[in-house]
């Protein structure tokens, strides 16, 4: 079906609403960091839960809660507090390919941040405030990020939108922390970002859901297609164009009952 610009801005509305509900928090990844007020505790289970969103959802939620159940429900305060002896608990920690030195690797990295550098947010914004450019962004991240020793493995968790991924774990993450509306699902702690510089979260379901709709033509789920996408987006909503995340994800996942 051909859409015209007015009847696909009038459906991405309408699916965007439908899913940027509270009722949502409960099914998604997002729910983890929702178990929590502060804003250190948010960034840091967000980060994790969003590192884990590969798979089923009850798996990667289940999943999410055991990481937080075995930092205490606490994760700023194990973060900042936990010696070696302590992350070295979470060897056994398997999610999928994330493995226990996987977890161990980015919990000491983690750790190396908010003690070193300020933080997750300005780890994100070291690349961000002179580019605006959310590759940037994600770029000084995992610099910094991997500037703690680490297994060549675990870079993997991390992709690289330089290399071509579409990066989408951390568009999530980041839609999540720079995202604020009146519905409360994404949390917009982070005040120094633009939500008109996000990127969409790109994967298979929010992909194929897409291109049905007309709005992405390159074939491959890759950087190149998380551009055009976010680009066509724009022409919706200029300000917030990946609230519609929602629209094509929610479809995606919940309508052809998949996850």
């Amino acid at each position: 079906m051909h859409y015209t610009h007015q009847q696909l801005f009038e459906l991405l509305e309408e699916k965007a609403s439908f899913y940027n509900h509270p009722w949502f928090i409960e099914t998604d990844p997002i729910s983890i960091p929702h178990l929590f007020t502060k804003k250190e505790d948010i960034e840091i289970a967000g980060f994790l839960a969003a590192t884990l969103a590969w798979g089923q959802r009850v798996t990667i939620i289940n999943k999410g809660r055991e990481l937080m159940n075995r930092m205490d429900n606490s994760p700023y305060q194990f973060i900042s507090n936990a010696s070696a002896k302590e992350i070295a608990v979470f060897s056994n920690f398997v999610h999928r390919t994330f493995q226990g030195e996987d977890c161990m690797s980015f919990l000491h990295s983690l750790q190396f941040i908010y003690l070193e550098h300020g933080g997750l947010e300005k780890a994100f914004l070291s690349g961000y405030q002179t580019s605006h450019n959310i590759q940037e962004s994600i770029r000084g991240f995992r610099d910094l990020f991997f500037s703690y020793p680490h297994l060549v493995r675990t870079r993997k968790h991390l992709p690289d939108p330089a290399s071509g991924s579409a990066a989408k774990r951390i568009n999530m993450f980041l839609r999540w922390m720079v995202r604020c509306d009146n519905n409360k699902v994404d949390f917009g702690i982070w005040k120094n970002f633009n939500t008109s510089d996000l990127m969409c979260p790109l994967d298979l379901h929010s992909g194929k859901v897409a291109r049905a709709l007309g709005l992405l033509q390159r074939k491959n789920d890759d950087w190149r297609a998380v551009e055009e996408l976010t680009l066509n987006l724009r022409s919706f909503d200029p300000v917030d164009p990946v609230k519609y995340d929602f629209a094509l994800f929610g479809s995606g996942v919940n309508e052809n009952k998949r996850s």
